[in-house]
């Protein structure tokens, strides 16, 4: 896979998977407000929960990646009532969404942020 960029935005809720490149891409700049251009990757999910797209710029053309659970489902959070439709992402709760886990694991280690060597 290629290396993830900075910035990873999830849309929360359901999204029509039936869209492609360009349908997300509006959905981006239209709905969320964000340039489908910028150094972001975009991570949507389908209503059933087992099938999700990421979208992402690169250089001079749109990346697409697509995956499908043969089992299970993906811990996607919902919107609540007044919030915004996306959520900033760390690479690592990108990763438990993947893996089938919730955005907040309680068992995970929190980052620590050192500033010298004891």
């Amino acid at each position: 896979m290629l290396p993830l960029p900075e910035r990873i935005v999830l849309a929360s809720g359901a999204t029509d998977l039936r869209k492609s490149i360009d349908g997300l891409a509006a959905l981006v700049q239209e709905s969320f407000g964000c340039s489908p251009f910028a150094p972001t990757l975009f991570v949507f999910c389908n209503r059933q929960r087992d099938k999700l797209k990421m979208l992402y710029w690169e250089h001079n053309g749109f990346w697409l990646f697509y995956r499908r659970l043969e089992r299970g489902t993906f811990r996607w959070p919902e919107p609540s009532d007044g919030s915004s439709l996306t959520i900033s992402l760390q690479h690592r709760q990108l990763r438990w969404l993947l893996d089938g886990l919730a955005l907040d694991q309680r068992q995970a280690h929190r980052p620590v942020h050192a500033e010298v060597v004891l």
